[in-house]
């Protein structure tokens, strides 16, 4: 049992001090996303609803607005970097940027178009 424990041990921490710093952020579906606050990572999911306000606009992954998992928010600032935010709906994307809790809620700030990738077109739901 305790050989058991020191081999587990040995591996994480070989694991660790021989990780690929460039391997960059690792990539979550957007259910493990509050694991990851404070993190960069890739997170996927589909893209379940388009909330255009003047003052900020919400892509909501996996599930509508209350019960999404995961939410991407753009601020005003950033939104015209960004083409016909509607034609998203239904469509499987890739987020990379840092996970932050709002509200005990994760989500990622879209700054740049560069952070988000169309990986599925949308269903046509």
């Amino acid at each position: 049992m305790k050989l058991n424990f020191l081999v587990a041990v040995v591996v994480a921490l070989a694991t660790t001090v021989f990780a690929d710093p460039d391997a960059g952020p690792s990539k979550i579906g957007a259910l493990d996303a509050p694991k990851f606050y404070g993190r960069e990572m890739i997170v996927t999911g589909t893209v379940a609803q388009v909330t255009i306000r003047p003052t900020i606009v919400f892509l909501n992954m996996d599930k509508p607005y209350p019960r999404s998992p995961f939410a991407l928010v753009i601020f005003p600032a950033a939104t015209n970097q960004f083409s016909n935010l509607k034609a998203l709906k239904g469509a499987s994307v890739e987020v990379q940027g840092k996970i932050v809790n709002y509200h005990n809620r994760p989500e990622i700030v879209l700054e740049k178009a560069s952070q988000l990738t169309v990986t599925g077109a949308a269903s046509g739901k």
